[in-house]
């Protein structure tokens, strides 16, 4: 029996508040199951949401960032941003931010997936180089570097563990398109 398809897509504008409970939903459970995306435990779905609300609504309606989401038979399983919000001088770099999967369908191809759609998508915006950082040790850091991103170093003592109270490393990356 084959598995259902990921479909990807780009959340418009118009869109966003009808996604906004999958998103919230999304990031809630990634942060329950140790992500280290900028929140610490406890974190409730109310406070997901509201980081979708506050920090990313705006530069999605202004176009200065790109949301795509995963979804599997209508649910959403996984995101990833392009922030394109850069200075004068850096109209050639963006930063990849929030790259989600939900703990349930890890290990499918999904993170893969929309990091592909996301490089894809960048080139034609003009953007040369992309950036992101990840904790150090993390899943995600050999992803990366197999999509051929690049370590430029690391930080220590950089983020907060979201269970317990010490902070962890994190590993700053790039990519020349």
């Amino acid at each position: 029996m084959t598995e259902p398809a990921t479909v990807l897509s780009i959340v418009s504008p118009e869109l966003f508040d009808a996604k906004l409970p999958g998103l919230a939903a999304l990031l809630h459970a990634c942060v329950m199951a140790g992500a280290s995306v900028n929140f610490v435990l406890p974190f409730s779905e109310i406070e997901a949401e509201t980081f979708f609300e506050n920090k990313v609504r705006g530069p999605v309606v202004t176009g200065t960032r790109i949301l795509w989401i995963a979804e599997l038979e209508g649910r959403i399983v996984g995101t990833v941003q392009l922030d394109t919000d850069t200075p004068p001088n850096q109209p050639h770099r963006a930063e990849v931010t929030k790259l989600l999967v939900h703990p349930d369908v890890r290990r499918r191809g999904i993170a893969r997936e929309l990091m592909a759609a996301l490089i894809d998508h960048a080139s034609p915006l003009g953007r040369t180089l992309l950036t992101l950082d990840t904790r150090t040790g993390d899943a995600a850091e050999p992803l990366y570097t197999s999509l051929g991103f690049v370590t430029v170093g690391t930080i220590p003592g950089y983020c907060r563990d979201p269970f317990e109270n010490r902070l962890d490393a994190t590993t700053l990356m790039y990519k020349q398109l």
